[in-house]
């Protein structure tokens, strides 16, 4: 085993998750809004939508199946639109309690959906995940380790994030880390956009 690889893949995961992005700021929008449950629920359908980017990055690199070259901007517009719609869900839900009960951010399908549509994930798992692969001599092996690895640490530091805000943030402060995070995910749209977009051109 490549125990220096391993060590770095373990650093860069940690590093990836600790680092505000889309997913990050729906775990804490809904934590502050909805509480640890439906936080806590959030987070298992982002992890389920990594483990599906992982599956796609390993039948990739097996050879099972190849993408068209448009593949990628198609889902990366798909997935800025979709980030977009969420950060003005977040906005309208805002406006206090009772927008706040009709628009539930949270949950186990928003989860999923954004961390699908996750750029920064996306970029992860097709091209920096394959470099770690090398990990064991067996692909099956290195695989099923790598993954191990991400889901061990995505639900660790994600229910940090939950258990953190929860604690420390001020009931006061609750509307603004909401706006701060939905302006957080139009830009995050935005430059998906910027970038996919011209591939398709």
């Amino acid at each position: 085993m490549a125990l220096t690889l391993l060590g770095t893949y373990f650093l860069s995961v940690i590093l990836l998750l600790m680092t505000p992005g889309p997913v990050v700021a729906l775990v804490t929008h809904t934590a502050l809004r909805e509480g640890h449950r439906r936080a806590f629920v959030t987070v298992a359908g982002t992890n389920v939508g990594s483990l599906g980017l992982i599956l796609m990055a390993t039948l990739l690199l097996s050879g099972m199946i190849t993408l068209h070259p448009l593949a990628l901007p198609v889902v990366g517009i798909a997935g800025a639109l979709f980030l977009a719609g969420m950060a003005l869900q977040l906005l309208r839900s805002s406006g206090g309690p009772q927008a706040a009960a009709s628009r539930s951010a949270g949950g186990f399908i928003a989860g999923l959906m954004t961390a699908i549509a996750n750029p920064k994930d996306i970029l992860f798992f097709a091209a920096f995940f394959p470099q770690f692969v090398p990990v064991t001599p067996r692909f099956a092996l290195s695989i099923m380790l790598l993954t191990a690895i991400w889901v061990v640490l995505d639900l660790l530091i994600l229910s940090l994030w939950i258990l953190s805000v929860r604690r420390y943030l001020p009931q006061r402060y609750t509307r603004a880390v909401n706006r701060v995070a939905a302006l957080f995910l139009l830009a995050v749209s935005a430059s998906g956009l910027a970038l996919n977009v011209p591939a398709l051109c």
